[in-house]
């Protein structure tokens, strides 16, 4: 598809950057949200915002209203992307372990032997003579020596002063040999750098043998690398700084190849700790062929001193190959004042500027990986590697070549040394000035003429000079250097002007090895419900990053441009993770940690933003974090309060959300963490942010808390204390759905579910030990907190809360499964005692009732505890009639885990005590429900446990029941969960198929069950009942079989039937239930036995020592005769609770998506954009067009042919789109199709899955604005949304957006209407009525239902029309012939204030007249249309008379006064139907149309039970054209002749 939906519900959220600049150079970012405040036309309610913005909301805002169901919450269901970028593979920016080297020592081996040449070399006359600055021809040759040993040392120090340097002056073998097996015993595994500067021996042998002296040196003595590669060991660092060194480099890994091939050969590999000799590192002056350059110009040890002193060769270097004014001179050169430690300072600076350059310049030219180990491992490596590249620019020159082991790709005609030429031109200009105004000679540094014993540049703690001129002179004013100004300008041009834009791969496209993942990148952080299913997303990837990014980098080590870098810095992490991975493997971290510890605050929101970046993209930094006490940073801006304006935080609630991520990604699986943020009163801080206005600060509060307390006893009696699970229930009603899922998500991990990313952490435990509570009072609080959260959310309209539902219910299942098996075992003889109460068994009817009772009389003596005892009892039923409901949730997710929860409860069941009583029906076959007049069945919630392949029986059909009548034991039990049962007709498909394909043998066979298959199948006699829709887009829910597969053939997991007992047991139902439930009680005093306090808690994985351990395990509980009453016989049953969530992960992803720019489709130019362009302009014409046309066709004919269809079944509901070409018919069962009535093909065809026997009774295409989205409503009471029913836009598969039961309590009637929906894309409101004593509105935006308003009718609904001129009234037809009308705003009782009852039969339909405000019309089934008017008396102002024989359709057209008409079919005329289509100005007929059924008989009854018609017919939204379908499946579109 050329463009993507709007990703957000209204208002949106978006965010801009805008950087305040005041005179005093204070920058702020402030990330601003701009919220769009709607609310409906009665003020009493208000929208919320969503979290993600949308595409083109600036267009679509024009038009009044923004698309629903279209936020990354329904694209994903709350589970993580699996195939974006922010799930790719990045590079492990903090090196690869085993070969990260670490220098602990250095040998500086100085083979020179002063005033004797070897007698390889042949010197120059003149030649270079400077041996590390120092002229040895000057002083005696052993003073000499030893002023070059020192400087070389001095010089090596200034690299890295941290490792000891040891001079080897002039070595024979023997002290050679002594020193480098010294030093490895020093280094232990640890690197050693071994330098070797021989200028005063022979060129290295072709045989790779260097030289070293004899005692008396009076002889050169070959040494071979194999022995100084036994003598140093692995890793080490080789610096070779003599001619024909190639022949070192090549021959060194040759042997260490050939050492690391016999150690693999004969042991397999090195030990821990010891590296392959392969992995050290070299660098040689020339190659194997080449001579040292000998230019007197230059020192005679130019290699090292580029490596060593690279400012003052480069200075030297520099003038030698440029001109500069006022004859400046080597001299004057070296006078440059300064310090290079000091970056105030013009020699500071340019050391400054060259390493920022030297690192660019490597980071933009190697491979990641091998930048990370030579740039980011060691401090002493990175800087002899970045010196490196200098010595390669400036041998060249003289044709040397200097190369390096790994090889390095050439630098020397990079760009950027033209920056470097640039800084050091505009600095060296100003040292004439500098000089001259400088103190006098007497500070001034020598030149280089004189042979002085002295450092280099690098290193020295002593300035150069001072800028003070001579007194009573003015100090010349050193202009700093505008290099790193310039490079943050150029930086903040690429992401200003389309860096940050997505491009096709090539040369100008962000590298594999850059930190792209290997296959398509996906728009990396684009994907954030923006591009999922976008087309061309997978050719779009980053572009290549600037190769300033390492310049911004440094600049972060100065003030005044810090900001400024950091403010660029966060735009660029901002552009997706892998941003943030170039960043990190660049080595911000360092850098970024450290300026936690700054005191200014203006520095506070940048960094919590890009902190946020990091942590979303790599959790492992908690530990640093932690360990660093950086997390405190962020704590402490948590805390702050509104009260405190000295510490205000732009866009406060925003920043204290990301610090609310940051700290819950601390605490995440991370005990020190958790305990590190509980003592730093992050979780007070997150307790009172719950109540905040802004829904990112409530969400991540919730996280946060539910990370601080997973797994951890002492925090989690810390929140009870202070009531937080009290806190998080009302919560569960917000109006944000990522705030409901977020706080029961935090009530899951209460209650013991897994936070943890780690995949085989289960989690368990309940809410740990609760030590402070008495027994029964933990135990009461744990089932209240499960109760009040099911109650509130099992009817949430987000699959994504009723998914974290099933986790929270899920973790009470685990820990209280006994009574889950009573309940259990209750609802089965109950649906039993249902099924066969035509034919009652009195034995059977009474012994759930008789168990009841003599269960509350084992507490007769003590009222409260009977009270207790029974409300405990309906708080578990009342969950586990929830759990059967939510088993056959539409969303296929949600139904899945309910049915994995429900099987484990259920093989718990079987596998009780209850299975082996003689008054048990857990083995008796299901008996036929007796079928009660032709009532369908999809008003019954939950089917039928004894409709299970427990019994090996196809399933039953579902029918209605009426109310149970039980004993007055059972009714007075469940106080308020009868009503429950009332609706619930039979037990949920739970065991009817075990959801897993599990087929269960029958009593007799006494073997385990068969396998289950993998994934969730349903069985073939289940398809032909009833077809599978299309599934989400993340479809990820797996079902687990409780059985362990695969099972043992001759191992019985089923008891015997009980009529294979002999004798029988002489337990009852009441030992069983006691038994059950004390073993649960049991399993809690252990629980909080083993807690101890401060300590994490260990879930219960199977560890505790005893049989409690297994699902049910336990062998305490007997009777009187001894006989074994806990539910053992369970012990094979796999431990599949509690459910684990990736909620958390799917909200981080949040901190992984751009926040500071637009999204690709509301870039201009992109091809989203372009087509969203189009796409309102042609619609805005469409407007136009029609608007012109409205007069003209209420006066002219409308049977003008424009395309006939054929469609399966009978076209009992349609919808055409308002500005595509597009028809959507739904036939008499559950079968949708999608016609493209210009091109008269279909364009797609889907099943809706209703059950068999009910019918699609509601059908809307809503966003028609940006595409649309097909809502469907069904007579089972369910609201399903389907996305992408256009293949030619190429948005990828057809898939459900999301589902939910919008009306439950559905009356079981004889002829019913099903589900009637009315959809107001302005406001987004949905009404909902059918059979059902009430009409329920719906708010998209929070996807929530805000109002039952009942209708005070025993009739169903069978029409709902919403008042355009209003937001808060509607007229409600039904079947009695009344019409009501409802205001909204008014109390439930007040709502209904106007009843119309002049119609004496079903009202077909009901329009408000379009352009005349308070008038409406309707028709009913008996052929008579009426005209209303709201602001007269109850009476109609005209009555039409049309059909006498009765009426089959009535439709008014929004835009045009016209209105239609079709007859019903009689005995007497069933071949023809007449549609009429008349004028409302006159009343006049415009068209009469006769148009033939098809049918070959006459049928008295209509296809669909709900629908009390044979045909249907639609108008165009907005067009002067229709669409009528006939019984057999014929679909005419016709429209009005133009006069």
């Amino acid at each position: 598809m050329f463009w993507v939906y709007l990703t957000n519900s209204w208002p949106t959220r978006e965010r801009d950057v805008t950087i305040n600049v005041t005179l005093s150079s204070r920058i702020a970012v402030q990330l601003h949200q701009h919220r769009t405040a709607g609310k409906l036309a009665d003020a009493t309610r208000s929208k919320f915002p969503e979290q993600t913005s949308e595409v083109g909301s600036d267009t679509i805002s024009k038009r009044g209203w923004i698309p629903y169901w279209s936020a990354k919450r329904h694209l994903t269901c709350g589970n993580p992307s699996p195939h974006s970028a922010y799930s790719s593979k990045l590079f492990p920016w903090r090196g690869s372990a085993p070969a990260k080297l670490k220098t602990a020592n250095a040998a500086l081996v100085l083979c020179l032997n002063i005033d004797v040449d070897p007698p390889d070399v042949i010197k120059t006359s003149p030649c270079a003579v400077l041996e590390c600055w120092v002229d040895p021809h000057t002083l005696p040759s052993h003073k000499a020596l030893e002023a070059i040993g020192t400087n070389l040392q001095h010089q090596f120090e200034g690299l890295s002063l941290k490792i000891p340097y040891k001079p080897i002056l002039d070595p024979s073998y023997e002290d050679l040999r002594r020193f480098c097996m010294t030093l490895r015993k020093q280094a232990k595994d640890d690197t050693v750098c071994f330098y070797y500067n021989g200028h005063g021996v022979p060129k290295p042998t072709p045989s790779g043998e260097l030289w070293c002296f004899n005692r008396t040196y009076t002889q050169y003595i070959p040494v071979s690398l194999m022995e100084v590669q036994s003598w140093l060991g692995s890793p080490g660092v080789y610096i070779w700084d003599c001619s024909a060194a190639g022949n070192l480099l090549a021959n060194f890994n040759t042997f260490a190849d050939r050492r690391d091939q016999e150690v693999f050969n004969t042991r397999g590999g090195y030990p821990d700790g010891m590296q392959p000799y392969m992995h050290s590192l070299q660098l040689a002056a020339c190659l194997a062929h080449e001579q040292l350059p000998s230019c007197p110009e230059l020192p005679a040890d130019i290699f090292t001193s580029c490596l060593t002193s690279p400012i003052d060769i480069a200075l030297r270097y520099f003038i030698m190959t440029h001109y500069l004014p006022n004859n400046i001179t080597p001299d004057m050169v070296m006078q440059l004042p300064g310090d290079l430690k000091d970056r105030r300072t013009p020699l500071g600076e340019l050391n400054w500027i060259f390493t920022a350059i030297t690192d660019t310049i490597a980071w933009t030219t190697f491979p990641r990986d091998l930048f990370t180990r030579l740039y980011r491992s060691d401090l002493l490596i990175a800087s002899l590697f970045r010196n490196f590249l200098l010595a390669e620019r400036i041998m060249k020159n003289y044709h040397c070549t200097p190369h390096t082991y790994p090889s390095l790709p050439p630098t020397n005609t990079h760009p950027l040394w033209s920056a470097w030429d640039l800084a050091v031109d505009t600095c060296l200009r100003q040292l004439p000035d500098l000089l001259s105004k400088a103190p006098s000679a007497g500070n001034a540094t020598p030149s280089l003429g004189p042979a002085v014993a002295r450092t280099g540049r690098i290193g020295q703690q002593v300035s150069r000079g001072g800028t003070t001129g001579p007194q009573g002179e003015k100090p010349y004013q050193y202009v700093p250097s505008r290099f790193f100004a310039d490079q943050l300008t150029a930086f903040e041009v690429w992401i200003s002007r389309g860096g940050s834009a997505l491009t096709k791969r090539g040369p100008l496209s962000l590298p594999v090895q850059n930190g792209g993942p290997e296959d398509s990148l996906v728009a990396s952080g684009h994907a954030g419900g923006k591009g999922l299913n976008t087309q061309h997303s997978d050719d779009l990837v980053p572009r290549k990053p600037p190769d300033q990014l390492p310049i911004v980098l440094q600049v972060l080590l100065s003030q005044p441009h810090r900001l400024r870098a950091l403010i660029l810095l966060s735009q660029f992490v901002d552009l997706g993770p892998w941003a943030v991975n170039l960043v990190l493997t660049i080595g911000i971290f360092p850098y970024i940690s450290k300026l936690l510890q700054a005191a200014g605050q203006d520095l506070r929101p940048v960094l919590i933003f890009i902190w946020a970046r990091i942590m979303a993209v790599d959790p492992s930094v908690q530990v640093d974090l932690h360990n660093t006490g950086g997390f405190k940073y962020f704590a402490n801006v948590l805390g702050l309060t509104d009260d405190q304006p000295q510490h205000a935080l732009p866009n406060s609630s925003e920043h204290k959300a990301m610090c609310a991520f940051i700290l819950a990604t601390v605490a995440r699986d991370f005990y020190h963490g958790q305990t590190a943020c509980w003592r730093e009163r992050v979780f007070d801080s997150c307790f009172e942010k719950l109540k905040e206005a802004d829904f990112l600060l409530r969400q991540w509060s919730a996280l946060c808390i539910a990370q601080i307390w997973e797994g951890n006893d002492e925090i989690k009696v810390y929140g009870v204390d202070r009531g937080t699970q009290d806190k998080l229930i009302p919560l569960l009603s917000d109006a944000s759905p990522e705030v409901r899922a977020a706080a029961m998500y935090a009530l899951g991990t209460f209650m013991g579910a897994s936070g943890s990313a780690d995949p085989a952490k289960q989690g368990g435990g309940g809410s740990g030990t609760q030590y402070q509570l008495e027994e029964r009072l933990h135990f009461r609080m744990e089932v209240a907190v499960v109760t009040g959260a099911t109650v509130v959310a099992k009817e949430d309209a987000s699959p994504m809360v009723r998914k974290e539902l099933l986790v929270l219910i899920s973790c009470l299942v685990k820990e209280w499964r006994g009574y889950f098996v009573v309940c259990a075992w209750i609802y089965w003889e109950e649906d039993r005692k249902w099924r066969t109460e035509m034919s009652p068994q009195p034995h059977e009817e009474e012994v759930t009732s008789q168990a009841m009772s003599e269960w509350l009389d084992s507490v007769a003596d003590d009222d409260a505890a009977r009270e207790e005892n029974r409300v405990l009892l309906s708080s578990f039923f009342t969950i586990f009639v929830a759990l059967l409901e939510l088993t056959v949730d539409p969303y296929h997710e949600v139904a899945t885990n309910a049915q994995t929860i429900t099987d484990y409860v259920m093989a718990l069941l079987l596998a009780s005590p209850f299975y082996r009583l003689d008054c048990t029906t857990l083995d008796s076959s299901p008996t036929p429900p007796n079928y009660r007049g032709s009532a369908a069945g999809p008003h019954s919630r939950v089917p039928s446990l004894q409709s299970s392949p427990l019994i090996g029986r196809p399933p039953t059909p579902v029918t209605s029941r009426p109310s149970l009548k039980r004993a007055d034991t059972v009714t007075s039990t469940f106080s308020g969960v009868t009503s429950t049962l009332r609706r619930t007709s039979s037990f949920a498909s739970v065991l009817r198929s075990f959801t897993g394909g599990i087929s269960f043998p029958s009593v007799e066979e006494g073997r385990a069950p068969s396998s289950p298959l993998p994934g969730f199948s349903t069985p073939s006699h289940l398809d032909a009942a009833q077809s599978r829709p299309p599934s989400p887009n993340f479809n990820l829910a797996q079902y687990t079989s409780p059985y362990s597969r695969p099972p043992t053939p001759t191992r019985t997991l089923l008891p015997p039937s009980p009529t294979e007992h002999a004798p029988q047991p002489d337990y009852t139902p009441l030992n069983v239930m006691e038994a059950l439930m004390e073993e649960d009680m049991v399993r809690l005093r252990s629980r909080r036995r083993s807690g101890v306090h401060g300590r994490r808690h260990a879930p219960d994985l199977g560890g505790l020592g005893s049989d409690l351990s297994s699902p049910c395990g336990s062998t305490f509980s007997t009777d009187s005769g001894s006989v074994p009453l806990g539910c053992g016989t369970g012990n094979g049953l796999r431990d599949v609770l509690p459910l684990k969530s990736s909620f958390f992960d799917w909200c981080c992803e949040y901190f992984k998506e751009p926040q500071m720019r637009q999204a690709e489709a509301d870039e201009p130019g992109s091809v989203q954009y372009n087509y969203q362009v189009w796409r309102q302009q042609r619609n805005e014409e469409i407007i136009t067009e029609v608007h012109s046309q409205t007069i003209q066709a209420e006066r002219a004919q409308w049977d003008r042919p424009v395309a006939n269809l054929q469609v399966n079944g009978n076209p009992l509901s349609m919808a055409l789109h308002a500005y595509d070409p597009h028809l959507v018919v739904a036939n008499d069962t559950d079968t949708i199709s999608v016609w493209d009535w210009s091109q008269r093909k279909r364009l797609n065809f889907f099943y809706n899955g209703n059950p068999r026997g009910t019918s699609i009774t509601s059908l809307h295409i809503i966003n028609q604005d940006v595409g649309g989205i097909i809502m469907t409503g069904s007579a089972d009471g369910i609201v399903r949304l389907y996305r992408n029913y256009d293949p030619a836009l190429d948005q990828g598969p057809l898939q459900m957006v999301s589902s939910f039961r919008a009306l439950d309590e559905m009356i079981s009637l004889r002829r019913g209407s099903g589900i009637i929906m009315d959809w107001k894309q302005l406001g987004g409101s949905l009404l909902v009525g059918g059979d059902s004593r009430i009409i329920r509105i719906w708010d998209a935006h929070t996807e929530l239902h805000v109002l039952n308003l009942e209708t005070h009718s025993e009739s169903p609904v069978t029409a709902i029309a919403s008042d355009n001129s209003s937001a808060s009234t509607f007229m409600a037809a039904f079947v009695d012939g009344v019409i009501k009308m409802f205001d909204w705003r008014l109390e439930e009782e007040d709502a209904i204030v106007r009843t119309y009852q002049s119609h004496l039969s079903w009202v077909q339909n009901v329009k408000y007249r379009p352009r005349y405000s308070g008038q409406f019309l309707s028709a009913s089934v008996a052929g008579d249309v009426r005209l209303w008017d709201v602001r007269g008396s109850e009476r109609p102002i005209h009555t039409l008379d049309l059909h006498p024989g009765g009426l089959s359709t009535f439709d008014v057209h929004p835009q045009t006064a016209v209105f239609s008409t079709t007859s019903a079919l009689t005995p007497a005329n069933w071949r023809h139907q007449r549609l009429l289509l008349h004028s409302m100005a006159d009343l006049n007929v415009l068209s009469s149309i006769t148009l033939p059924t098809g049918l070959p008989v006459y049928s008295p009854r209509p296809s669909s039970p709900y629908i009390p018609r044979h045909s249907s017919f639609v108008f165009h939204p907005l067009d002067s054209m229709y669409a009528v379908g006939e019984p057999d499946g014929s679909v005419k579109l016709m429209g009005c002749k133009p006069s």
